[in-house]
């Protein structure tokens, strides 16, 4: 893009602000090169269709990409982008979230990209609570390497890098982001429109990290890795969708199953004479409850919104830190005293 970035001031997020934009405004004048079949297209229409409902600015809107299939989002999207290196885009976009209170920060990374090379950066980036849109793309499989096992990869699952199976346990990747107190956490399915767009707006209307898991399909090196969730004779029976406030029931409405307390765990069992579970975004323990339901073998995986609370984001306490506000330091520090503190030695 040719528009210089807005000063800062604020992301202006008034419904409406960017009505003269459509959908088509966000596509770049780049092929779009994925293997046919791919969900990464999927994933980039639903990003394309919502971006104008936003209020936000194209020139105020960065996405940052690490390496992968995933990570050629930005030369996709006519916004401002940066694909970066290996596992490193959530450092990249920490930097430009604190020095640039008026950009929309987006990280699209990939199983690989985020949770190998990039595991430090990833839970750090959330920890810290830094205030960016995490998209990872969940293929369970190295595409762009072409199909070496990842990650999170099952258990025994044959590749060109493990010919006997893979020994390695996945990741979780929700309860791995649970597990680093990341303020805002969801997952959907690439196939599921509805779901993956009301998940997405839910994350970039949060103030904080917010992470968001998307299973999707690469049908050239692990196709059909997710079939048992888009199979209509199987998927109501193994998608458990959740939303704050509701009960936790799914299945077929002539065998519905419920999610109940079980100790300190959860446990599915028949609906009928079940007092389900009520799903509570603010209840940091019910999440991760939630996230251990789902396993390999994707007998019962949760969608949906899993946690979703407010706290201080790293980059707001660092500009206040900077302007010595309110919990910030209680004026400029003199370097030299610094220099000369009681932690240095003179040797002779």
């Amino acid at each position: 893009m040719s528009t210089e970035l807005g000063m800062p001031g604020g992301l202006s997020l008034v419904p409406g602000a960017d009505a003269q934009h459509a959908a088509g405004d966000y596509a770049s004048d780049q092929e779009v090169r994925w293997c046919p079949g791919c969900g990464d297209y999927v994933v980039l229409a639903a990003v394309r269709r919502f971006l104008p409902t936003l209020g936000i600015k194209r020139e105020n809107t960065v996405f940052v990409s690490g390496i992968g299939c995933s990570s050629r989002f930005p030369y996709y999207l006519n916004t401002y982008g940066m694909h970066s290196i290996h596992g490193r885009a959530p450092a990249i976009a920490t930097g430009l979230a604190t020095s640039r209170e008026d950009l929309s920060v987006w990280v699209v990374t990939g199983d690989g990209d985020a949770l190998s090379i990039g595991g430090n950066h990833l839970i750090h980036a959330l920890r810290r609570n830094v205030n960016m849109t995490i998209l990872l793309f969940n293929n369970r499989i190295y595409g762009l390497t072409k199909g070496q096992y990842s990650p999170t990869s099952e258990i025994g699952k044959v590749t060109k890098s493990t010919p006997m199976g893979s020994l390695d346990h996945p990741f979780n990747p929700v309860s791995l982001a649970l597990g680093a107190e990341a303020t805002f956490v969801g997952r959907a399915l690439d196939s599921d429109r509805t779901s993956l767009t009301e998940v997405l707006g839910a994350a970039v209307d949060h103030r904080g990290s917010a992470l968001v898991e998307i299973f999707q399909d690469c049908p050239i090196f692990n196709d059909g890795s997710f079939d048992p969730l888009r199979n209509p004779e199987t998927k109501e029976q193994r998608l458990i969708p959740i939303r704050d406030g509701e009960p936790v029931v799914f299945g077929p409405d002539g065998d519905r199953k419920a999610v109940v307390q079980d100790g300190f765990t959860l446990k599915v069992v028949p609906a009928e004479g079940a007092t389900p579970v009520v799903h509570d975004v603010t209840n940091h323990e019910l999440a991760f409850a939630l996230s251990r339901l789902s396993d390999q073998e994707l007998d019962h995986t949760v969608m949906g919104i899993f946690r979703n609370v407010s706290r201080t984001t790293y980059d707001d306490a660092a500009r206040a830190q900077v302007r010595h506000e309110k919990g910030g330091r209680a004026g400029p520090v003199d370097l030299q005293a610094l220099l000369d503190g009681r932690d240095t030695w003179i040797v002779t």
